[in-house]
C-alpha cells in the first residue's frame, strides 16, 4: 500500500476502510471524501463527485450509494484526532484538523458559544477529508515570469475552487525557497491560516515548502503578515485566499516594509477580480505585477499570466 493510501485508510471507520480496501481508486486522484451522518458516502475523485457502493466501487446512482453511520462518524472521529480528541480541541474549534501527511480534515456539527467565541464542536456530524496532493514542478513553465533581473514581482494567483492554487502557491514557494535557475534561494514567510500551504501537524510541516520558509500555522491572516515583517525578516511573504479588508491593509502594510508577496484569490478571470470590493482596488492600484490565472474545470491547468497592464505575457 502506497505512503498517501496508507495515511487516508486509517483515518476511516472500520467497515468503510473495507470499502476502499476493495476499491479500484487511485488515491493520487482523489481530492475528498466526505461522511455525513445517515447519508451517501462521496468522494470527489478526478475533479467528479461519485457516491460509493457496498462494493467500493464509484457509482452515480445515488441508490446503490453505501450509507454512513452515526457510530461511523464517531468511530471515524477517534482515528482522526489519534484517540485523544481533547488534544486536538484547538484545531477542532477551527473547524478542521491536519493529519500526517498534510491531509486536512473539515467537521461540522453543533456549536457551543462562549462569550460570543466558539468554544468547541459537539455532535460532529459531518466530516469532509481532503486529500493533500503535492505536485513538485508544477510552477515551473511560470516561474520565470516571475522575476525581474534579482527582484520577484508581487504576485496574485487567481482561480476558481477546486482547480489547485494552493498546490500551484505550494510550488512557487519551494522553487523561491530553494532557489531556481539563474534566481538565488529567498526567505520566505508563510501565514498558513488553514494549515492548507505547508500543513503542518504537530508543528512540522508536512509538504516540501522549501530551506528557506518559516510558517506561522493557524494564524489568521492579517495579523500573521504583520507578526512575520516583525518577527523572522523574510524576503516574501505567501497567504491564501485574501479577501477581506484586513488582508489587504496587512498587504499594503508589508509592500511598504519592502517585502513582497505571492498571495491567492478566488475569480473565474481577471475581470471578477477587478470588480471584487477590497482586492479590485489593489488591482487597479497596481500593486501586483503578475497575474496567475488557473482554468475553471481542470486542476492545475494555468489559462495565462498577466502583467499590471493586463497584458497576457504566457
Amino acid at each position: 500500500m502506497d505512503k498517501k493510501r496508507e495515511e487516508i485508510i486509517k483515518l476511516l471507520p472500520k467497515e468503510i476502510r473495507k470499502l476502499f480496501m476493495m476499491s479500484e481508486i487511485d488515491f493520487s486522484r482523489l481530492q475528498e471524501i466526505r461522511l455525513r451522518v445517515n447519508m451517501p458516502l462521496i468522494v470527489v475523485y478526478g475533479a467528479k463527485e461519485y457516491f460509493i457502493s457496498c462494493t467500493g466501487k464509484p457509482v452515480s446512482e445515488i441508490k446503490e450509494a453505501y450509507r454512513v453511520t452515526c457510530q461511523q462518524i464517531k468511530e471515524a472521529m477517534v482515528y482522526i484526532s489519534s484517540y485523544s480528541r481533547y488534544a486536538f480541541e484547538d484545531e477542532i474549534r477551527q473547524g478542521f484538523i491536519t493529519v500526517e501527511g498534510g491531509h486536512r480534515v473539515g467537521v461540522a456539527g453543533r456549536i457551543i458559544w462562549d462569550g460570543g467565541k466558539i468554544k468547541s464542536i459537539t455532535y460532529i456530524s459531518f466530516i469532509n477529508i481532503r486529500i493533500s496532493h503535492e505536485v513538485i514542478g508544477c510552477s515551473d513553465s511560470v516561474i520565470g515570469y516571475l522575476y525581474n533581473d534579482d527582484s520577484f514581482y508581487n504576485t496574485l494567483i487567481i482561480s476558481p475552487p477546486r482547480c489547485g492554487k494552493t498546490t500551484l502557491l505550494r510550488d512557487i514557494v519551494r522553487s523561491i525557497a530553494n532557489g531556481n535557475a539563474g534566481n538565488r534561494g529567498r526567505t520566505v514567510g508563510i501565514v498558513d491560516e488553514r494549515s492548507e500551504i505547508s500543513a503542518c501537524h504537530l508543528g512540522c510541516p508536512q509538504n516540501n515548502i522549501g530551506c528557506r520558509t518559516d510558517v506561522l500555522d493557524g494564524c489568521p491572516k492579517s495579523e500573521g503578515m504583520m507578526m512575520l515583517v516583525r518577527s523572522m525578516s523574510p524576503e516574501i511573504v505567501a497567504v491564501d485566499e485574501i479577501g477581506s479588508r484586513e488582508d489587504a491593509a496587512a498587504i499594503d502594510y508589508v509592500m511598504n516594509c519592502g517585502i513582497n508577496i505571492i498571495a491567492t484569490v478566488h475569480g473565474l478571470d481577471m475581470e471578477e477580480v477587478i470588480n471584487k470590493p477590497v482586492i479590485g482596488e489593489l488591482v487597479r492600484k497596481r500593486m501586483f505585477k503578475r497575474y496567475i490565472l488557473l482554468k475553471k474545470g481542470m486542476m492545475g491547468k494555468i489559462s495565462a499570466v498577466f502583467d499590471d497592464r493586463g497584458n497576457v505575457i504566457y
